[in-house]
């Protein structure tokens, strides 16, 4: 089950999700509820059935999406105990149809898709679940408050922070069984449950579709960011690029471009334009703007899990300069295949290097093309399937064993 429209594939958590669901729907008879609140979009569940012999689209008539009307249910759910990232996705209707397939006893398993549509499942469900992780929220929503110079909003990402902190170690422990998308978090969440129920699925990426093109040994100084320009841990990452190490960059290399590419950017986002910054927005597909760049930034200091983004530059062939943060849980290895940077002086050094020195940049980009070899969908999906069935036969022994007694 998935909170919210998983069609167009266009931000990292539908990436994730969909290319699981193609592949394991190839082997399985699978049932994928995508529920979505908003005016009635016949064409997106048209789409959903067509992509997904089991897509079962369900309209929950739920907000709009425009501000004032998040500004007016934050405000009504604030007395809610649970966080208003997951009440928000919370729909009588949805609960009323997973309450019936699951005392039908429909289903081998249930998957719930991140966190937000938690409160969908019943407290004591007869059908085994798992809970799918993509990140800890707890932590993406302290880095979060951390990170957030408004005053007023900062209060609020920290006051869902602590409500998160209950809500999902409450909601961790509650379900059969976790996958994770990293290490890392699944130490996170050690704590929240028996660490034995939790699963670490590492992120994928289609190699096909990023395999890279004619490799040029002197593109253009071209660097770029992709990512969705209407996430807040984004929005903080080209801004602090921008404003704290974009300037050094162009001293050492007064000839350098930066892209920002990624759908909905906000207007703070768009007055970073300048001579030297473009701002591209949404387009129809990444892979034309990697094969243009040099040099791939993922400058985060907030957010969690895995990101999809840097296994795409690297499925493309491109030398990527990283914040510890933003490749926390890859299996990336600083100056094999990928460059780590914490500080602006560092970060700015690093992509200065990487723009100026061809042989650098060449032995980053190979280790980045081999690890990425690796991590294709097909082999990921393989390992989530093998997980469930491995929670199904868990559950088949444990009910058998209460039968006995």
């Amino acid at each position: 089950m998935k909170a919210g429209k998983l069609l167009p594939v266009d931000t990292g958590g539908k990436i994730r999700s969909f290319n699981l669901l193609r592949h394991l729907d190839r082997d399985h008879q699978l049932t994928l509820l995508s529920y979505y609140g908003g005016g009635r979009d016949h064409e997106y569940e048209r789409d959903l059935a067509a992509t997904f012999a089991g897509g079962t689209a369900v309209h929950t008539g739920a907000l709009d999406g425009s501000r004032l009307s998040q500004a007016i249910d934050y405000a009504w759910r604030a007395v809610s105990p649970a966080p208003y990232a997951v009440a928000k996705f919370t729909s009588p209707r949805v609960r009323r149809q997973v309450l019936e397939w699951d005392r039908a006893g429909r289903f081998d398993v249930a998957v719930c898709d991140f966190l937000s549509a938690s409160l969908n499942f019943p407290s004591r469900p007869h059908t085994p679940t798992v809970l799918f992780q993509h990140n800890v929220e707890s932590v993406l929503w302290a880095r979060q408050a951390a990170t957030e110079p408004h005053p007023l909003k900062r209060v609020l990402f920290a006051r869902e922070a602590r409500k998160m902190r209950r809500y999902e170690r409450q909601t961790v422990a509650r379900f059969q069984h976790v996958i994770a998308v990293s290490e890392e978090d699944r130490q996170s969440m050690a704590a929240m449950t028996t660490a034995a129920h939790i699963a670490v699925i590492p992120t994928g990426v289609d190699t096909q579709l990023f395999r890279p093109a004619a490799r040029n040994g002197s593109p253009a100084r071209e660097v770029l960011f992709l990512g969705s320009m209407d996430w807040e841990p984004n929005i903080d990452a080209v801004q602090y690029f921008c404003e704290r190490i974009w300037p050094m960059i162009r001293t050492t290399v007064p000839d350098a471009r930066f892209r920002i590419v990624g759908r909905n950017p906000t207007a703070a986002v768009r007055r970073l334009a300048s001579d030297s910054i473009e701002v591209v927005g949404r387009v129809p597909s990444v892979t034309e703007h990697l094969h243009r760049a040099a040099v791939v930034v993922v400058p985060l200091r907030a957010g969690g899990g895995t990101r999809l983004k840097i296994y795409e530059a690297m499925a493309a062939a491109k030398a990527v300069v990283s914040t510890q943060v933003g490749a926390e849980g890859l299996d990336v290895n600083h100056g094999r295949n990928i460059l780590l940077a914490d500080t602006p002086p560092a970060f700015a050094e690093a992509v200065s290097s990487l723009l100026t020195d061809s042989s650098k940049r060449q032995h980053i980009e190979d280790g980045a093309l081999a690890l990425a070899s690796r991590y294709d969908w097909s082999a990921v999906a393989q390992q989530f399937g093998c997980t469930l069935e491995r929670v199904i036969a868990e559950s088949t022994v444990l009910r058998s064993a209460r039968a006995v007694a």
